[in-house]
């Protein structure tokens, strides 16, 4: 998961964008996006405490960008209100320190290719959010709902047949409701209008949040340096550099380029490149469970946004 600011959608055509380049933005949202779910695997098992390691990638991450911005920019661009920084901090303390501080705490134990297709169901929870809201959905809506719970079930109940800790599985689906509220409400918080502002921002608020509560989890006392793996802070400063910074950039370009319909297929291709790349570079088992409920929960899926498209 990554930082979700809300951005002005642009009519396609409005400004130029060569098929080229939209098409290079969606594989490297389709890559990286889905290859971050390994990278937070590699991490924590190369001993870097879950938050105190997301806080680090995304307050690098805030840091690179704001430098990057007030040097194009000027650093008035970064000013911002007392509202804007309260909304902010509420979507990057949800979205971040516990949508994916979730997911980096269960990758402890739960495989990359099973946290993904877990955090696949956030649209799921998101419908829920805007019935909850007073929305009537359409039956198919409901269809897919209904569908994409009962692979996510499947995968929450059987742990995939993995290695996967109940109580992992558990913080796992806690932290996809959190992003889905803090993705549900963040147009109303008053957020900055420049969405790269507002990123930077929930990742500034997001990281200090993981960092206090890394050190309530006692996250200090287990972080020896010397014990490190190379490969913790390879896949570290991947996280910083290809899933905070470049994929976010694409994703925010696509948006303003680029039809809605071909920005969300985002959302199908993520699992299935966080799969492949946990079974191909970390030998994870692609067990039957694994398979069927991640299946089951792409279709489900497909058919709410298919659904809701239509309807708008």
């Amino acid at each position: 998961m990554v930082a979700s600011a809300p951005a002005r959608v642009v009519e396609p055509g409005s400004r130029t964008a060569s098929g080229a380049m939209i098409w290079t933005a969606l594989a490297v949202v389709y890559v990286v996006w889905g290859s971050t779910y390994l990278a937070i695997r590699v991490v924590v098992e190369a001993e870097i405490p879950p938050m105190l390691g997301m806080a680090t990638r995304f307050l690098t991450a805030a840091l690179l960008m704001a430098a990057g911005l007030a040097l194009k920019s000027g650093w008035r661009r970064l000013r911002i209100t007392r509202r804007e920084a309260i909304g902010a901090a509420t979507v990057g303390i949800l979205l971040l320190a516990f949508g994916n501080g979730a997911v980096a705490i269960a990758e402890q134990t739960v495989p990359s290719g099973l946290a993904a297709l877990l955090v696949a169901a956030i649209p799921l929870w998101l419908m829920l959010l805007r019935v909850g809201g007073g929305e009537r959905p359409r039956s198919m809506t409901w269809v897919g709902v209904l569908i994409g719970f009962g692979g996510a079930a499947l995968l929450a109940l059987s742990g995939g047949n993995t290695s996967a800790k109940p109580l992992s599985v558990a913080i796992l689906v806690v932290g996809t409701i959190c992003w889905a509220t803090g993705s549900r409400y963040a147009p109303r918080l008053g957020l900055p209008r420049d969405p790269l502002v507002t990123a930077l921002y929930e990742m500034v608020f997001g990281g200090t949040a993981m960092v206090l509560l890394g050190v309530l989890r006692g996250e200090p006392g287990r972080l020896h340096l010397d014990r490190i793996h190379g490969s913790g802070w390879i896949a570290l400063g991947y996280l910083v550099v290809f899933g905070s910074l470049l994929a976010y950039t694409a994703y925010s370009y696509l948006l303003a380029n680029a039809p809605i319909s071909l920005v969300g297929t985002y959302a199908y291709v993520n699992p299935a490149v966080a799969v492949f790349l946990g079974w191909l570079i970390l030998s994870e088992s692609l067990t039957w469970q694994i398979l069927l409920g991640g299946a089951v929960i792409i279709v489900g899926v497909a058919l709410v946004v298919t659904s809701e498209r239509r309807r708008s």
